[in-house]
């Protein structure tokens, strides 16, 4: 059950935030036992945003969601992974993205919980 966020003040086409999408679904396997069989992911971008004091327009923000936990040496990959999806597809440098984990308790889906 997870979900990959992303906000970015790139802007973008329609075409990059869909391969940016289809990459962060394929990189969500490196979280063992995730897939993007059950992956949500939304990409925001053209959005202002400030990052060390001044506006730009490559940085982001991305939040990743799931359920259970993991360890620190499998977000670490992950990072790595989203970081480079980022610079190669938007031109945002991994120094100017931040990448946030949250561990997710309970999940819920089409009235059931997991």
């Amino acid at each position: 059950m997870p979900f990959i966020g992303v906000k970015t003040s790139a802007k973008l086409s329609d075409e990059k935030k869909s391969i940016i999408k289809s990459r962060l679904s394929r990189a969500i396997s490196l979280i063992p036992g995730k897939s993007e069989a059950y992956l949500m992911c939304a990409v925001e971008d053209n959005i202002s945003m400030m990052f060390r004091g001044t506006e730009s327009a490559g940085i982001a923000f991305v939040e990743v969601k799931i359920l259970g936990s993991s360890t620190k040496d499998n977000y670490g990959r992950l990072t790595e992974e989203i970081c480079n999806i980022l610079h190669e597809e938007a031109g945002i440098n991994g120094s100017d993205c931040y990448v946030k984990f949250e561990e997710v308790k309970y999940w819920g889906m089409d009235g059931f919980m997991f």
